[in-house]
Protein backbone atom coordinates (compact mmCIF):
# COMPACT_ATOMS: atom_id res chain seq x y z
CA UNK A 1 0.00 0.00 0.00
CA UNK A 2 1.23 3.92 -0.80
CA UNK A 3 1.11 6.16 1.94
CA UNK A 4 0.28 9.39 1.20
CA UNK A 5 2.32 12.04 2.60
CA UNK A 6 1.67 15.87 2.93
CA UNK A 7 4.23 16.21 0.02
CA UNK A 8 5.71 14.20 -2.42
CA UNK A 9 9.69 12.82 -2.39
CA UNK A 10 11.60 14.41 -4.16
CA UNK A 11 15.16 12.49 -4.72
CA UNK A 12 17.94 13.42 -6.38
CA UNK A 13 21.05 11.02 -7.72
CA UNK A 14 22.85 11.26 -4.27
CA UNK A 15 20.32 8.32 -3.63
CA UNK A 16 22.69 6.02 -5.16
CA UNK A 17 26.07 7.02 -4.48
CA UNK A 18 27.99 10.31 -3.04
CA UNK A 19 30.09 9.77 -6.37
CA UNK A 20 30.16 10.77 -9.16
CA UNK A 21 27.45 13.33 -8.07
CA UNK A 22 26.09 13.41 -11.57
CA UNK A 23 26.40 9.75 -13.31
CA UNK A 24 25.30 6.26 -11.86
CA UNK A 25 24.29 3.25 -13.11
CA UNK A 26 23.90 -0.42 -12.17
CA UNK A 27 22.00 -3.23 -12.16
CA UNK A 28 18.27 -3.64 -12.45
CA UNK A 29 17.95 -6.70 -10.18
CA UNK A 30 17.27 -6.46 -6.65
CA UNK A 31 16.61 -2.17 -7.17
CA UNK A 32 14.02 -1.77 -4.86
CA UNK A 33 16.08 -4.04 -2.31
CA UNK A 34 18.91 -1.60 -2.12
CA UNK A 35 16.64 1.85 -2.95
CA UNK A 36 13.05 1.20 -1.54
CA UNK A 37 12.31 4.71 -2.31
CA UNK A 38 11.60 4.01 -5.66
CA UNK A 39 9.02 2.01 -5.14
CA UNK A 40 6.32 5.00 -4.09
CA UNK A 41 5.56 8.19 -5.76
CA UNK A 42 8.18 11.00 -5.74
CA UNK A 43 10.17 13.27 -7.94
CA UNK A 44 13.02 12.85 -9.03
CA UNK A 45 16.05 15.62 -10.23
CA UNK A 46 17.65 13.75 -12.67
CA UNK A 47 17.11 11.50 -16.02
CA UNK A 48 16.94 7.80 -15.48
CA UNK A 49 17.12 5.29 -18.42
CA UNK A 50 15.68 1.86 -17.54
CA UNK A 51 17.05 -0.88 -19.69
CA UNK A 52 14.34 -3.85 -19.31
CA UNK A 53 15.76 -7.59 -20.55
CA UNK A 54 12.70 -9.59 -19.07
CA UNK A 55 10.72 -8.18 -15.86
CA UNK A 56 7.63 -8.81 -14.02
CA UNK A 57 5.95 -5.85 -12.84
CA UNK A 58 4.81 -2.29 -13.80
CA UNK A 59 6.33 1.15 -13.52
CA UNK A 60 3.79 4.46 -13.47
CA UNK A 61 5.03 7.74 -14.89
CA UNK A 62 2.66 10.33 -14.46
CA UNK A 63 -0.72 8.17 -14.23
CA UNK A 64 0.68 6.16 -17.08
CA UNK A 65 1.31 2.63 -16.40
CA UNK A 66 4.15 0.75 -18.27
CA UNK A 67 4.20 -3.08 -17.87
CA UNK A 68 7.75 -4.43 -17.24
CA UNK A 69 7.71 -7.58 -19.14
CA UNK A 70 9.54 -7.83 -22.64
CA UNK A 71 12.30 -5.54 -23.91
CA UNK A 72 12.16 -2.26 -23.51
CA UNK A 73 13.74 1.41 -22.67
CA UNK A 74 11.47 2.97 -20.67
CA UNK A 75 12.34 6.79 -20.07
CA UNK A 76 11.54 9.07 -16.46
CA UNK A 77 11.99 13.02 -17.07
CA UNK A 78 12.64 15.27 -14.18
CA UNK A 79 9.82 16.58 -12.35
CA UNK A 80 7.66 13.58 -13.69
CA UNK A 81 5.89 11.63 -10.44
CA UNK A 82 7.11 8.10 -11.01
CA UNK A 83 6.74 4.43 -8.64
CA UNK A 84 8.71 1.07 -9.63
CA UNK A 85 6.95 -2.16 -9.13
CA UNK A 86 9.11 -5.17 -10.01
CA UNK A 87 10.27 -8.41 -9.19
CA UNK A 88 13.75 -9.13 -7.72
CA UNK A 89 14.60 -11.24 -10.61
CA UNK A 90 14.33 -8.35 -13.02
CA UNK A 91 17.24 -8.29 -15.62
CA UNK A 92 18.58 -5.15 -17.20
CA UNK A 93 20.50 -1.89 -16.14
CA UNK A 94 19.08 1.46 -15.03
CA UNK A 95 21.43 5.06 -15.62
CA UNK A 96 21.07 7.66 -14.11
CA UNK A 97 22.37 11.04 -15.42
CA UNK A 98 21.73 14.66 -14.15
CA UNK A 99 21.16 17.40 -17.44
CA UNK A 100 24.31 19.29 -15.70
CA UNK A 101 26.67 16.21 -16.10
CA UNK A 102 26.00 15.62 -20.02
CA UNK A 103 25.81 19.57 -20.87
CA UNK A 104 29.33 19.78 -19.34
CA UNK A 105 30.60 18.28 -23.05
CA UNK A 106 27.02 18.80 -24.76
CA UNK A 107 26.16 22.37 -24.36
CA UNK A 108 23.57 24.38 -25.34
CA UNK A 109 20.24 22.16 -24.40
CA UNK A 110 21.45 19.47 -26.56
CA UNK A 111 19.21 17.15 -24.42
CA UNK A 112 16.23 18.84 -26.11
CA UNK A 113 17.33 17.87 -29.35
CA UNK A 114 15.88 14.04 -28.73
CA UNK A 115 12.38 13.72 -29.38
CA UNK A 116 11.80 11.05 -27.11
CA UNK A 117 13.06 13.73 -23.96
CA UNK A 118 10.45 16.21 -25.65
CA UNK A 119 7.15 17.45 -24.02
CA UNK A 120 4.38 14.56 -24.54
CA UNK A 121 6.29 12.09 -25.78
CA UNK A 122 5.78 8.55 -24.75
CA UNK A 123 7.83 7.47 -22.18
CA UNK A 124 8.87 4.15 -23.77
CA UNK A 125 10.03 1.81 -26.55
CA UNK A 126 9.81 -1.88 -27.42
CA UNK A 127 13.09 -3.43 -28.44
CA UNK A 128 13.55 -5.37 -31.41
CA UNK A 129 15.82 -8.45 -30.99
CA UNK A 130 18.38 -6.82 -32.85
CA UNK A 131 18.05 -4.03 -30.94
CA UNK A 132 18.52 -6.20 -27.54
CA UNK A 133 21.61 -7.36 -28.61
CA UNK A 134 23.14 -4.14 -29.50
CA UNK A 135 21.93 -2.34 -26.25
CA UNK A 136 23.24 -5.15 -24.06
CA UNK A 137 27.00 -4.40 -25.86
CA UNK A 138 26.57 -0.64 -25.32
CA UNK A 139 25.42 -0.90 -21.58
CA UNK A 140 27.75 -3.68 -20.86
CA UNK A 141 30.55 -1.27 -21.93
CA UNK A 142 28.87 1.83 -20.02
CA UNK A 143 28.43 -0.02 -16.64
CA UNK A 144 32.20 -1.94 -17.27
CA UNK A 145 33.14 2.17 -17.62
CA UNK A 146 31.40 3.06 -14.50
CA UNK A 147 32.77 0.46 -12.08
CA UNK A 148 36.56 0.95 -12.61
CA UNK A 149 36.87 4.49 -12.56
CA UNK A 150 39.90 5.36 -14.30
CA UNK A 151 41.40 8.62 -15.47
CA UNK A 152 39.05 10.23 -17.66
CA UNK A 153 35.86 8.21 -16.75
CA UNK A 154 33.30 10.44 -16.85
CA UNK A 155 34.20 12.11 -20.31
CA UNK A 156 34.31 8.47 -21.54
CA UNK A 157 31.01 7.81 -19.61
CA UNK A 158 29.76 11.16 -21.12
CA UNK A 159 30.91 9.83 -24.85
CA UNK A 160 29.10 6.07 -24.33
CA UNK A 161 25.94 8.07 -22.87
CA UNK A 162 25.69 10.29 -25.84
CA UNK A 163 26.16 7.20 -28.36
CA UNK A 164 23.14 5.66 -26.33
CA UNK A 165 20.81 8.70 -26.44
CA UNK A 166 21.57 8.55 -30.37
CA UNK A 167 20.65 5.17 -30.47
CA UNK A 168 17.69 5.81 -28.64
CA UNK A 169 16.42 8.72 -31.28
CA UNK A 170 17.14 6.08 -33.98
CA UNK A 171 14.83 4.08 -32.66
CA UNK A 172 11.96 6.13 -31.65
CA UNK A 173 12.64 7.60 -35.04
CA UNK A 174 13.56 4.93 -37.25
CA UNK A 175 13.70 6.71 -40.72
CA UNK A 176 16.22 9.39 -41.73
CA UNK A 177 13.82 12.54 -41.03
CA UNK A 178 16.00 16.23 -41.25
CA UNK A 179 15.20 17.48 -37.55
CA UNK A 180 15.73 21.26 -37.87
CA UNK A 181 14.93 23.40 -34.86
CA UNK A 182 13.71 26.66 -35.91
CA UNK A 183 13.41 29.98 -34.07
CA UNK A 184 9.73 29.03 -33.27
CA UNK A 185 10.52 25.83 -31.77
CA UNK A 186 13.39 27.43 -29.68
CA UNK A 187 10.98 29.92 -28.44
CA UNK A 188 8.06 27.20 -27.67
CA UNK A 189 10.90 25.71 -25.55
CA UNK A 190 11.83 28.27 -24.03
CA UNK A 191 8.21 28.69 -23.19
CA UNK A 192 8.01 25.22 -21.66
CA UNK A 193 10.83 26.05 -19.17
CA UNK A 194 8.91 29.17 -18.07
CA UNK A 195 5.60 27.23 -17.86
CA UNK A 196 7.63 24.92 -15.41
CA UNK A 197 9.04 27.63 -13.29
CA UNK A 198 6.00 30.07 -13.03
CA UNK A 199 2.95 28.10 -13.17
CA UNK A 200 1.65 28.72 -10.11
CA UNK A 201 2.28 32.21 -10.11
CA UNK A 202 1.58 32.76 -14.35
CA UNK A 203 -1.80 31.49 -15.45
CA UNK A 204 -2.08 33.75 -18.70
CA UNK A 205 0.26 33.49 -21.77
CA UNK A 206 0.48 37.51 -21.11
CA UNK A 207 3.16 36.66 -18.16
CA UNK A 208 5.20 34.35 -20.63
CA UNK A 209 5.25 36.74 -23.02
CA UNK A 210 6.39 39.29 -21.60
CA UNK A 211 9.35 37.25 -20.48
CA UNK A 212 10.07 35.83 -23.82
CA UNK A 213 10.04 39.61 -25.42
CA UNK A 214 7.12 38.81 -27.88
CA UNK A 215 3.42 39.81 -28.08
CA UNK A 216 0.67 37.10 -26.45
CA UNK A 217 -0.77 36.89 -30.19
CA UNK A 218 2.65 35.64 -31.38
CA UNK A 219 3.13 33.08 -28.58
CA UNK A 220 -0.52 32.09 -29.12
CA UNK A 221 0.84 31.42 -32.65
CA UNK A 222 3.36 29.79 -32.88
CA UNK A 223 2.24 27.71 -30.08
CA UNK A 224 -0.93 26.68 -32.17
CA UNK A 225 0.69 25.99 -35.35
CA UNK A 226 3.82 23.93 -33.70
CA UNK A 227 1.78 21.60 -31.09
CA UNK A 228 -1.77 22.11 -31.76
CA UNK A 229 -2.13 23.77 -28.73
CA UNK A 230 -3.04 27.34 -27.98
CA UNK A 231 -0.24 29.20 -25.23
CA UNK A 232 -3.23 28.86 -22.95
CA UNK A 233 -3.96 25.07 -23.54
CA UNK A 234 -0.38 24.34 -22.61
CA UNK A 235 -0.36 26.38 -19.59
CA UNK A 236 -3.60 24.84 -18.16
CA UNK A 237 -2.41 21.44 -18.67
CA UNK A 238 0.88 21.94 -16.57
CA UNK A 239 -1.71 22.94 -13.93
CA UNK A 240 -3.96 20.04 -14.16
CA UNK A 241 -0.95 18.27 -13.85
CA UNK A 242 0.11 18.68 -10.89
CA UNK A 243 -2.93 18.93 -9.22
CA UNK A 244 -3.42 15.25 -9.75
CA UNK A 245 -0.13 14.43 -9.08
CA UNK A 246 -0.98 16.29 -5.50
CA UNK A 247 -4.49 14.78 -5.28
CA UNK A 248 -2.96 11.01 -5.84
CA UNK A 249 0.12 11.28 -3.97
CA UNK A 250 -0.75 13.72 -1.10
CA UNK A 251 -3.45 13.94 1.73
CA UNK A 252 -2.93 17.48 1.27
CA UNK A 253 -7.00 19.09 1.40
CA UNK A 254 -8.23 20.36 -1.98
CA UNK A 255 -8.43 23.59 -0.44
CA UNK A 256 -4.36 23.32 0.65
CA UNK A 257 -3.70 22.09 -3.16
CA UNK A 258 -5.46 25.40 -4.57
CA UNK A 259 -3.52 27.54 -2.33
CA UNK A 260 -0.28 26.17 -3.44
CA UNK A 261 -1.00 26.17 -6.94
CA UNK A 262 -1.99 29.94 -6.68
CA UNK A 263 -5.57 29.85 -6.54
CA UNK A 264 -6.95 33.30 -4.88
CA UNK A 265 -10.46 30.76 -3.66
CA UNK A 266 -11.22 27.50 -3.73
CA UNK A 267 -14.05 27.59 -6.07
CA UNK A 268 -12.38 28.59 -8.64
CA UNK A 269 -10.03 25.89 -8.27
CA UNK A 270 -13.18 23.50 -8.14
CA UNK A 271 -14.27 25.03 -11.39
CA UNK A 272 -11.23 25.49 -12.86
CA UNK A 273 -9.74 21.81 -12.22
CA UNK A 274 -13.76 20.10 -13.29
CA UNK A 275 -13.33 22.42 -16.81
CA UNK A 276 -10.12 20.21 -17.62
CA UNK A 277 -11.20 17.09 -16.44
CA UNK A 278 -14.75 16.30 -15.85
CA UNK A 279 -14.29 15.72 -12.49
CA UNK A 280 -13.97 17.70 -9.28
CA UNK A 281 -10.93 17.64 -7.17
CA UNK A 282 -12.52 15.55 -4.53
CA UNK A 283 -14.05 12.84 -7.18
CA UNK A 284 -10.64 12.35 -8.91
CA UNK A 285 -8.91 11.90 -5.95
CA UNK A 286 -11.91 9.00 -4.75
CA UNK A 287 -11.55 7.59 -8.31
CA UNK A 288 -7.52 7.46 -8.13
CA UNK A 289 -7.26 5.90 -4.31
Amino acid sequence: MIMQTKELAVCNIGLFSEEPKHFWMGELAGLLERFPLLEYPHKQEFYMLIFVEHAQGELLIDEQKVRLDSAKVIIIKPRCVSSIDINRQAKGKVICFTEDFFSLRYNNNILYEFTFLQSGSKPYIRLSDEQHLRWQVLNSLLLEEFMVQKKGTEKVLRSFLNIIMCELERIFWPFEVEKIRSLRQDKIHQFELLIETYYAIKKLPSGYADLLHISPNYLNKICREETGQTAGDMIRRRITIEAQRLLHHTNLSVNEIANKLGFENLSYFITFFKKQTGDTPEQFRKQNN
